[in-house]
């Protein structure tokens, strides 16, 4: 396989990793409804900056560390889950926004966003399996940090997508109750998404 035809391989996992539903996407989905976009950046910005630095983490021999001591990765998965938990019950009392523009609730920030990404065990999963599957054996500094950052780019507008939807939503969800059904909802969907991880 030619290095062009494993970039292009990388850049199809990316998308599809980045596009398809989980713990990132789902609170993203939310924070668009509850707080629009513009307000979302910051937690979006976070989430890609976060990855790029566990990409070039696990670049650097991480994914081989949580290899070598499984139980590490187990750790970090139960202390995960009862991050997300935290994180679920707080989209589930969300508020919507007051007459004069501000919220009762704040929307997750940058810094929250990145380090999110340390005790989410799919973001691990997919960093792992993109060295592990796609990235060569052989392949330069360079190549890494240059492909770490073709993913990035890539899940960028992804997750953005989950923040454009959330503000189509919002138009339909004006009524308070029907809104809390969707906070309670989406939380409900938050912790599912661990279910998989949680269980391999």
């Amino acid at each position: 396989m030619t290095d062009w035809q494993i970039v292009v391989a990388m850049a199809m996992f990316a998308f599809a990793s980045s596009i398809t539903p989980g713990p990132n996407n789902m609170m993203l989905l939310s924070s668009g409804v509850n707080y629009g976009f513009k307000r979302t950046i910051p937690h979006m910005l976070g989430i890609s900056s976060g990855h790029l630095v566990m990409l070039l983490a696990t670049g650097a021999g991480l994914g081989q560390v949580f290899q070598a001591f499984p139980v590490g990765y187990q750790i970090m998965k139960v202390v995960g889950f009862c991050y997300l938990l935290y994180l679920a019950w707080a989209i589930a009392r969300s508020q919507s926004p007051l007459k004069r523009g501000e919220t009762k609730s704040q929307p997750l920030g940058f810094i929250g966003a990145a380090l999110f990404q340390w005790v989410n065990p799919k973001a691990l999963l997919m960093a792992i399996t993109y060295f592990s599957n796609y990235m060569p054996a052989d392949a330069s500094q360079t190549f890494i940090v240059m492909t770490c950052a073709m993913f990035t780019l890539i899940n960028l507008p992804c997750i953005a997508l989950w923040v454009l939807l959330g503000t189509r939503l919002e138009r339909l969800l004006g009524d308070p109750q029907r809104r809390k059904v969707f906070n309670w909802t989406m939380a409900l969907l938050l912790v599912l998404s661990m279910i998989p991880v949680l269980t391999m």
